[in-house]
């Protein structure tokens, strides 16, 4: 794989965590300085690549669940690099009328979803680049208001991506700012990381991973159900990401957790 940038604004010498997240995936849209920063994360504490699948695969399940209960409009901040089971297949594969707008702030992931995210011809797909920190952005951006109409639910998909904002960034104060915009019997879905079941291994993969331009927070579970104010969770509430309405039945020690799955219907 060449090691130049496809966009001229992508620094390929600063790690980005969508890239890291897509070498774990077994991506190919990575560069040495993001494989850099997965490989050391990933021998410090190796079970943060099946924990990627596992948050992968924990996106699929709520979207499905979002789309069951009859939503048809999903926004999907911090989407990363398109892979398989995109949020927009997910919930057209139930609707092919749904209609998905993806918002991330990383040029590379843009470039791709732009390229290789298309839907359904009955349903449609925009995308944004911007950064969940700008609430206002995204929220008012022509692309958004022109696919979703926030008078009606919407699923809010935020999926390993909230560790990323730091506690100065006010990252409870963002995700108010989505919800409010929501009307009633919209869904929130979030997952996160959390040192809850294995401080010693997620401490290391921090030690790892964090650096000056690259850091997740891990928060715990009473933390990330401050995210969930004016919801109602949706069974089997807060639990691992593995656990949350497998497909099959899980067999795992929650030792093996290294983040929280869990939805909400706002009320």
């Amino acid at each position: 794989m060449s090691e130049e940038s496809p966009h001229p604004r992508i620094d390929t010498s600063v790690p980005h965590s969508a890239r890291v997240y897509d070498y774990w995936l077994g991506g190919k849209d990575n560069f040495a300085a993001d494989r850099a920063v997965a490989e050391a994360t990933a021998k410090a504490s190796p079970g943060v690549v099946q924990g990627a699948r596992d948050n992968r695969a924990f996106l699929g399940r709520a979207v499905r669940h979002i789309a069951a209960q009859g939503v048809t409009q999903f926004l999907d901040i911090g989407t990363g690099i398109p892979t398989q089971g995109n949020t927009h297949e997910v919930a057209q594969d139930a609707y092919p009328a749904a209609r998905v707008v993806y918002a991330d702030n990383d040029p590379i992931v843009m470039l791709h979803a732009r390229a290789l995210l298309k839907g359904t011809p009955e349903g449609r797909t925009s995308y944004i680049e911007a950064d969940l920190r700008d609430p206002d952005t995204i929220l008012k951006h022509p692309d958004l208001l022109e696919t979703i109409d926030l008078g009606k639910p919407v699923g809010l998909v935020i999926v390993g991506t909230l560790m990323f904002i730091k506690d100065h960034e006010d990252p409870f104060g963002l995700v108010a700012r989505y919800s409010a915009a929501l009307a009633p019997g919209s869904y929130l879905a979030i997952s996160h990381v959390t040192a809850d079941f294995a401080p010693k291994l997620v401490g290391a993969s921090a030690d790892a991973y964090n650096s000056e331009a690259l850091a997740f927070t891990p928060r715990s579970g009473e933390q990330i159900m401050r995210f969930f104010d004016g919801y109602e969770l949706e069974e089997p509430g807060l639990v691992p990401v593995f656990d949350w309405r497998p497909d099959t039945p899980v067999s795992r020690d929650p030792q093996d957790a290294g983040a929280y799955g869990v939805v909400g219907r706002k009320l």
